[in-house]
């Protein structure tokens, strides 16, 4: 349920030419690990469950490239719109989707908090997402700060030194940012063409046109913005680092497995991000597919059949089905707990060539298997 039990969707501006990175592509279009830098966007947001509705705000020569990634990616809950000619304009034909028609094939339910987020902060987590909520709920909009990094200085005409911000005193304004919907529209209703041609926060907005002031939310280190064509290297070195330190564990549910199911995963959170599945692998298996397709690199599958190649083999096909770019290795452990009063687990030569083969042939896919086996009584 989303905080506070509000209904929420997200709009996502996703229509800046990304003039200062370089180059033709855009930057929210650019390739990061596989996969557009857009899609990590909407990911953040797809990954929140109570998130009704996702909306990408993208320039009208780029409404076919934004659906081709939607439909490549498996996105869900995701609407596509059209951008005006300025960032404002962009929001606001977002906000529209959930008020007139003529901005959507199908007019959406509208939302008692919407999220702004840029397309280009791919690294937003829930936890900051659930806080700037509770905040607009609250006190009508909220916006997530950060201390500056650098001393704002401003400049006279002579272009000399003409006085600087004490810097502890100010804050940089980031993303997500919430608001009550019917304050965030109103004030875009009641904007000047000079607004929306030429403004850039949207919670000066909400308190010029609504005169409501904005809580400010103490924001992560992982909120920034991609800008420059070296963020886009930064933003491949964090992905290849979250991807390294997430693991999935899946267990068969049963009762001897039940302590395993509890402890490996306690033991693992202190280190790295744990995604505990307790049921038998299924193709059709809808929560294990989510995360494959959020790009989940490590699996642990604990079992206590004699041999578990064919589930590893399950496993392995719904990897190479999800059309995820592995571009990073997938580890993927295969464990047989032997728990029976006799320790009489034997493997024969044949079973051993096979699971050996398998291995070998799943390398080339780059996807490492490796095998477990444990007896105890």
């Amino acid at each position: 349920a989303a905080p506070g039990g509000v209904s929420v969707s997200a709009v996502l501006p996703a229509g800046g030419s990304g003039e200062r990175l370089g180059g033709a592509t855009p930057k929210q279009f650019c390739d990061v690990q596989g996969r557009p830098l857009v899609s990590y966007a909407v990911r953040a947001m797809e990954r929140i469950s109570w998130i009704s509705d996702i909306i990408v705000v993208v320039s009208p020569e780029n409404i076919e490239t934004m659906k081709t990634i939607i439909e490549k990616c498996g996105h869900k809950r995701v609407t596509v719109v059209e951008g005006g000619i300025t960032r404002h304009r962009s929001i606001f034909n977002g906000l529209k989707v959930f008020a007139e028609n003529e901005f959507s094939n199908r007019l959406l339910q509208k939302p008692e908090v919407v999220i702004i987020h840029d397309a280009v902060r791919p690294f937003v987590e829930e936890d900051i997402v659930s806080k700037v909520v509770m905040a607009a709920k609250e006190h009508g909009a909220a916006g997530a700060i950060r201390p500056l990094v650098s001393t704002v200085v401003a400049s006279a005409a002579d272009g000399c030194l003409d006085h600087s911000l004490e810097r502890a005193r100010y804050r940089a304004s980031e993303m997500p940012q919430a608001f009550l919907f019917d304050i965030i529209y109103e004030a875009y209703q009641q904007c000047t063409d000079y607004d929306l041609d030429y403004g850039t926060e949207c919670l000066h907005l909400a308190l010029k046109y609504c005169k409501t002031n904005a809580k400010l939310v103490e924001g992560t280190a992982d909120l920034w913005k991609v800008t420059y064509k070296r963020d886009l290297y930064a933003a491949e070195s964090i992905i290849k680092e979250n991807l390294s330190q997430q693991v999935c564990v899946i267990t068969n549910g049963k009762e001897t497995l039940a302590q395993v199911d509890f402890l490996l995963p306690e033991s693992l959170k202190s280190q790295i991000k744990v995604e505990a599945i307790s049921k038998s692998l299924s193709k059709n298996d809808s929560c294990l597919q989510n995360i494959i397709s959020g790009q989940c690199y490590n699996f642990v599958c604990v079992n206590d059949k004699r041999c578990a190649i064919q589930e590893t083999q399950e496993l392995v096909d719904m990897l190479e089905k999800s059309n995820i770019p592995l571009l990073c290795p997938v580890v993927l452990i295969s464990v047989h707990l032997d728990i029976s009063e006799i320790n009489s687990f034997s493997i024969g030569m044949e079973d051993l060539t096979t699971i050996k083969k398998f291995a070998r042939e799943t390398k080339k896919k780059n996807i490492l298997v490796y095998g477990l086996l444990i007896q105890y009584k």
